[in-house]
C-alpha cells in the first residue's frame, strides 16, 4: 500500500512543527505535556515517512542512471535492493498510520472468572493470573489485584487486577473470551481428561475525566464482608455494593477492611466497565470497522485452548497452533501468540483500507 507522496510531506512539515515548539522553551505545563506526548507519537512515524520518501527518491534518480552505459550494471544492483526493501518499509509506514485505539495506552483492568468446570475451572483461572502475572513483569508493568474470590481448593472463583505500563490495553486487549483447558483435574482418580473454561475480560481503565459519574446516579449499600478475615469480618459492615442506577452495573468489593479503600476499589472497577460499555456502544455504531477485528471482544466467545495432553496452544481466531504450552502459560511464550494476534488485525485492518 503506498502511501501518497503529499501524505509523507504532511507527516515531516507536522513533525519539524512539533521539534520546533519543543526547542523553542516557550511551553510550559499542560501545553508542553501535551506536545511532549504527540512528539513522541509522532517520531517512530516520521522517521518511517523519511526512509520511504528517501528511498523514493534514490530509485528514481537510480532509475535515470539507466541510460547511462558505464553507470547502467551499479544502478541496476542498487535499485534490485531498493525494490526489495521499499515495499517492507511501505507496508511499516502504512501499519504506523493506521487508526489507533485512543485506549491503547491506558493501563487495564483484568478480570478472570472460572466458568464451567467446577473446582477444575477455578484452578484453571488461577493458571490464567499466574500466566498474565509473568507476562506483566516481562513488559516491565505491574500488576495488582483489586478484588479476588478464592476456590477453596486452590486458584480463584474470581479475581479482577490493576495492570499499568507502557501500552498495557494495547497488548491484553485480545484476550477477552473464554479460555479453555482440556487436562486431566487433580481431582480426577481415572485419570479422564476433563474440559473446563475460564472468562477473561481486559477493560481499558480511563481517567477520570474519560468517564464523569454524577453521585446521584449512584446507590450505595454497606454490609459486612465474609469469608477469612476474623473476627473484623462478623463486627464491621466494611464491604461496599455499588448501583449505577442508569446501565444497571452493580459492583461489590470486600477485600479490604476499610470501606473507604473498598469504596475507591468499587469505583475504580465501576469506571472500568461504564467506560467499556461506552467504547462498545460506539463501536456498536461502527459494525463495518469493527469486522476488520480479530475477533469481536465478546466475553462468551471461546478464543483459545490450552491442551495439557499434546502440550499445545491453540487460538482459533488467527488459527495459531503452538506446541509450547508450559511457555505459554510461563508467562514469556505468551508474547508469541499475542505478536500474532496483533500482526493479524493489522493485517485485516490494512486489507479493509486497501478494498
Amino acid at each position: 500500500m503506498q502511501i501518497p507522496l503529499e501524505r509523507l510531506d504532511q507527516i515531516a512539515n507536522r513533525f519539524a512543527e512539533l521539534e520546533a515548539r519543543m526547542a523553542s522553551g516557550t511551553l510550559e505545563g499542560d501545553a508542553f505535556v501535551a506536545a511532549s506526548r504527540d512528539y513522541a507519537e509522532l517520531e517512530p512515524v516520521a522517521r518511517i515517512a523519511a526512509e520511504v520518501k528517501a528511498a523514493r527518491e534514490e530509485i528514481a534518480g537510480l532509475e535515470d542512471m539507466l541510460a547511462d552505459p558505464e553507470m547502467k550494471a551499479m544502478a541496476e544492483e542498487e535499485l534490485e535492493q531498493l525494490r526489495e526493501t521499499l515495499p517492507e518499509r511501505e507496508r511499516q509506514l502504512a501499519i504506523a498510520l493506521l487508526p489507533r485505539d485512543a485506549a491503547d495506552s491506558k493501563p487495564a483492568m483484568l478480570e478472570i472468572r472460572a466458568g464451567t468446570g467446577g473446582d477444575e475451572a477455578a484452578l484453571f483461572a488461577g493458571d490464567l493470573y499466574r500466566m498474565y502475572e509473568r507476562f506483566a513483569q516481562e513488559n516491565g508493568w505491574r500488576i495488582e489485584p483489586v478484588s479476588m474470590n478464592a476456590s477453596e481448593v486452590g486458584g480463584f472463583k474470581e479475581i479482577v487486577a490493576n495492570v499499568t505500563g507502557q501500552g498495557v490495553f494495547a497488548k491484553l486487549k485480545f484476550e477477552s473470551g473464554v479460555h479453555r483447558v482440556q487436562r486431566v483435574p487433580v481431582t480426577e482418580s481415572g485419570g479422564r481428561i476433563h474440559t473446563s473454561a475460564a472468562t477473561v475480560a481486559v477493560l481499558p481503565e480511563p481517567d477520570e475525566v474519560d468517564v464523569e459519574i454524577d453521585p446521584g446516579d449512584l446507590k450505595i449499600d454497606t454490609y459486612r464482608a465474609s469469608g477469612a478475615g476474623g473476627q473484623h469480618v462478623n463486627t464491621t459492615d466494611s464491604a461496599v455494593r455499588i448501583t449505577h442506577l442508569p446501565s444497571g452495573l452493580v459492583v461489590m468489593q470486600q477485600d479490604e477492611r476499610s470501606q473507604i479503600k473498598n469504596r475507591a476499589k468499587a469505583m475504580q472497577v465501576l469506571r472500568a466497565r461504564l467506560f467499556e460499555k461506552m467504547r462498545n456502544e460506539a463501536q456498536g455504531a461502527e459494525a463495518e470497522a469493527r469486522k476488520a477485528m480479530v475477533g469481536s471482544g465478546d466475553r462468551s466467545e471461546r478464543i483459545r485452548t490450552y491442551n495439557f495432553p499434546q502440550g499445545r496452544v491453540t487460538d482459533h481466531r488467527i488459527g495459531l497452533t503452538l506446541h509450547k504450552l508450559e511457555e505459554v502459560l510461563a508467562g514469556p511464550g505468551l508474547a508469541e501468540v499475542v505478536d500474532a494476534l496483533i500482526a493479524e488485525d493489522e493485517a485485516k485492518r490494512l486489507a479493509a483500507l486497501s478494498q
